[in-house]
């Protein structure tokens, strides 16, 4: 009963997320845990070599996410969902969506998933001495500029998937400080884009003669608690085309992933960490000292809040494992048997535990897409062994698990080896950690260090957004947002804990001596199979 009040007088948040290849929705009450949720399945299109979601996708994808939430409020609890407290919009990070003075999309919406800016992010690395990613918004601004595409003279605004959406909700052009952090690089000092680097990306471009500085086309900087805007009618009728759900509810900054996978795993202050395994797969450690270098493979970023974090990013995790299982179940259904993904994945995850420490000799890299940590812009899902190699289930799934994570084991070494950056906590979420004890054991052997997977970890950055939401409307006194997130949200959180098993670490080393030697077959095979 309680519940069902606390839906009708709008005591509760909304976050909703657009993650590779679902976006979701999560309703939370005044305790923050969940009410209802709902979901829309989708998929990234490659279009002209681009990797690329569509406007149509975008919306028709929302407005089902947001329909199935609302009728599990209505099951549930027999309540129309007319009014929420406060509602957050997530999306994945970087990418290019840029607009004309009428708001009309210019190009169509390219990912962070694409690989094409290689000049653009060697050039602004090295103008800029800090390390701007090929995934970057201003790296695909810059590429586009060196490449003399006509549409950049016309650009009066570009932002990232979530600036996006908030903008058509609210009519404000604004983004989280963690969001633009993967736009362009941010002064944790000032809360707003390094001006000093905005400065130089202006004389860069100062013979282009185009009608714009660079500041005049980003997103307004805001950090979270702040308010970022209020749901207009038109947002309204957008996100909710029924009609029920009224306007004038108040905005949080729209974040990245990568920020509401942090709130999500209660990993926003000093020396936390989380990684996301997912579709991609990313490590994000708050920092308490500076790095000493510019590394290709770490990027600097901040939390929600505008804290440095250190943040290891790789295209691709899950897609060429999860293609794995779903030939495993064509081989089963053509048998007669019937499982589920839940059950099929719980039975190939927890065989890989079984497999030799060192995956037995076999090699596999699941590049479905390039991977510019490696220093690949195209990639070739690959499953290698010699005649020698302890080729059996147990090794083959254990090899394709330990390969989702290898590219990101490259960056995490220089964290803890190199820089011994410190981590008192690292927490897990993402479809990697589904199935219990597995995900955990495989990354804890990864990074050397215990991964923690909470109770509401599979409600992901949804969950986070909302939390945003909520901090937003509900934090007291200048709360800071870690502060928040113990006193309310984490104080009394179900969580699991797996230790690194030293013959897993070992494995995990030895793996990786296999997995560097032999990029050189998958460039080979990038080469040859077209």
């Amino acid at each position: 009963m309680n519940q069902k009040e606390a839906i009708a007088a709008g005591r509760t948040a909304l976050g909703i997320e657009f993650g590779s290849t679902r976006i979701k929705a999560v309703l939370i009450g005044e305790d923050s845990t969940p009410l209802a949720s709902g979901s829309h399945e989708w998929e990234n299109q490659y279009e002209n070599g681009i990797w690329t979601y569509s406007l149509d996708a975008v919306w028709s994808g929302l407005q089902d996410c947001y329909r199935s939430l609302a009728e599990q409020v209505r099951s549930v609890y027999g309540e129309e969902l007319t009014i929420v407290g406060s509602i957050g919009f997530s999306a994945m990070m970087h990418g290019y969506m840029a607009f004309d003075q009428n708001g009309e999309l210019l190009v169509p919406f390219r990912t962070w998933r694409n690989t094409i800016t290689e000049q653009a992010a060697e050039i602004l690395t090295r103008e800029f001495q800090f390390h701007i990613p090929q995934r970057w918004s201003i790296t695909h601004l810059y590429q586009a500029i060196l490449n003399q595409e006509a549409h950049v003279k016309d650009i009066a605004f570009f932002t990232t998937l979530a600036g996006y959406i908030h903008w058509k909700m609210t009519g404000e052009k604004a983004l989280g400080v963690g969001d633009a952090s993967g736009m362009f690089p941010i002064d944790s000092k000032t809360g707003d884009y390094d001006a000093g680097m905005v400065e130089k990306f202006d004389d860069l471009t100062a013979g282009c003669g185009y009608p714009w500085k660079l500041n005049e086309i980003l997103p307004k900087v805001l950090c979270a608690g702040e308010t970022a805007g209020i749901l207009t009618p038109e947002g309204a009728r957008l996100l909710d085309p029924d009609g029920r759900l009224k306007s004038g509810i108040a905005v949080c900054p729209p974040e990245g992933d990568a920020g509401t996978g942090m709130v999500a795993t209660n990993s926003v202050a000093v020396r936390t960490g989380n990684v996301s395994a997912g579709t991609s797969v990313f490590a994000m450690i708050v920092l308490e000292k500076e790095l000493h270098h510019v590394y290709p493979e770490i990027d600097l970023v901040t939390t929600p809040s505008g804290d440095p974090a250190a943040m290891v990013h790789c295209n691709n995790c899950t897609s060429d494992l999860n293609a794995w299982a779903g030939l495993f179940r064509e081989f089963a259904e053509s048998i007669g048997t019937k499982i589920t993904m839940d059950e099929l994945f719980s039975v190939l995850y927890r065989k890989a535990l079984e497999g030799d420490a060192d995956c037995g000799g076999l090699l596999a890299y699941n590049y479905v897409s390039g991977e510019s940590i490696t220093g690949f812009e195209e990639g070739r899902p690959l499953f290698v062994r010699n005649a020698a190699a302890n080729f059996n289930l147990a090794n083959f799934m254990r090899v394709h698990l330990f390969t989702a994570l290898g590219a990101l084991k490259n960056g995490l070494d220089i964290l803890l080896k190199e820089e011994k950056v410190t981590i008192d906590q690292v927490y897990g979420h993402g479809g990697l950690f589904k199935t219990p004890v597995v995900g955990q054991r495989i990354m804890a052997a990864a990074m050397d260090t215990p991964v923690t997977v909470m109770e509401h970890a599979g409600e992901g950055g949804a969950w986070g957004i909302a939390l945003l939401a909520a901090y937003m409307k509900n934090r007291q006194n200048g709360e800071s947002l870690a502060d928040y997130l113990k006193a309310n949200v984490f104080t009394k959180a179900g969580s699991v804990t797996e230790q690194p098993l030293p013959s897993d670490v070992a494995g995990f080393d030895v793996f990786m001596k296999r997995y560097h030697a032999g990029l050189s077959v998958e460039r080979a095979a990038i080469d040859a199979v077209k």
